[in-house]
């Protein structure tokens, strides 16, 4: 996927000198919004002038941001591509005069009458992990801080992302065992807290909301790293178990004060540690962003082993697509 193109193109098409791109607003729901968090994790960090918003969509549609307009770029993204929500969020982003890239998987979506841009993205077994949604986004807002304010590790972001899925391919064969052993020790588990930071907090709020409360039915809560001191581990004991997901970067100090924490105060742990597979390979002036990407591909083989073992398929649902709501 040339995101760089697409970028250049979009630039020149949609701005100008006097009307430059501005702010890039992030919208989509679920899993979607997930994959998001990554790119505006980025730009929050990296940018001096580009800003940066990430809303599920029908906040976006009920409350759009007052900076909504023609210096916009609106990012949605929806994997069957007919989501209402993000559908009329691209929608209404037009009618403000905004430029909309919008992705989907689904050549027939009707998003892709409210995009200015869009990508058709791969997905599957045999996809390429460059080729999914998260790493896309990430690339697209990357190259959109190159071409309107520079970005000094371009050249390493990209390297990258050349580097990702052969270390990915790498990371899910080393867990295998693990993940068979996670799938026996936490099969009679019905509530599970997930932490992490940096980059990587949008998946740890991921897993829990969409592979163990939508796929799995257990209750689960997302808790930030930096943030679990400061009420979250008064719930700390031996019979509740925690799943860390442990960066490579600048807020690996976060996840490692839980890990310490945890050894002495609980038993039901699951630590997945991006450098202990690998991660640490990629220039570390890059490797927050790749965080994400990792864990994202690796839990999904941690879900996998659980459904199988709870027989609970993960496409299993009660509610989603099936009645009104």
């Amino acid at each position: 996927m040339n995101t760089t193109t697409l970028i250049t193109d979009l630039l020149h098409s949609h701005f100008s000198a006097t009307l430059p791109l501005k702010h890039i607003v992030l919208v989509a729901c679920g899993g979607s919004l997930v994959d998001m968090y990554p790119a505006h994790y980025f730009l929050n960090r990296e940018a001096r002038e580009l800003r940066s918003y990430m809303m599920t969509a029908n906040e976006f549609v009920c409350a759009p941001p007052r900076t909504l307009g023609p210096q916009t770029l609106t990012i949605v993204c929806s994997h069957g591509g007919n989501t209402p929500e993000s559908v009329a969020a691209a929608q209404l982003a037009q009618q403000n005069g905004s430029a909309t890239i919008c992705l989907t998987h689904n050549s027939d979506a009707s998003l892709l009458q409210a995009a200015t841009s869009h990508i058709l993205y791969e997905w599957g077994d045999t996809s390429q992990v460059v080729n999914n949604p998260m790493a896309i986004i990430l690339s697209l807002c990357v190259n959109a801080l190159n071409h309107t304010e520079g970005y000094a590790s371009n050249s390493a972001f990209h390297h990258g992302m050349s580097m990702i899925d052969a270390l990915i391919s790498r990371a899910r064969q080393k867990i295998t065992a693990r993940v068979e052993d996670f799938a026996r020790r936490f099969a009679d588990e019905s509530l599970f807290y997930v932490l992490s930071s940096g980059a990587s907090y949008g998946h740890a709020y991921g897993f829990a909301i969409c592979s163990l409360m939508e796929m799995q039915w257990l209750n689960a809560a997302s808790i930030h790293s930096g943030e679990y001191f400061h009420g979250p581990f008064e719930v700390t004991d031996h019979s509740t178990p925690w799943i860390v997901l442990v960066n490579e970067g600048l807020t690996r100090p976060l996840d490692e004060r839980v890990v310490r924490f945890l050894a002495h105060h609980a038993e039901k742990t699951e630590i997945v540690d991006a450098r202990e597979l690998g991660l640490g390979a990629i220039d570390a002036s890059v490797v927050d962003y790749f965080n994400p990407i990792l864990f994202y591909s690796v839990m999904c083989d941690y879900r996998a082993s659980l459904a199988t073992i709870r027989q609970h398929p993960l496409e299993t649902r009660r509610y989603m697509g099936k009645i009104e709501y």
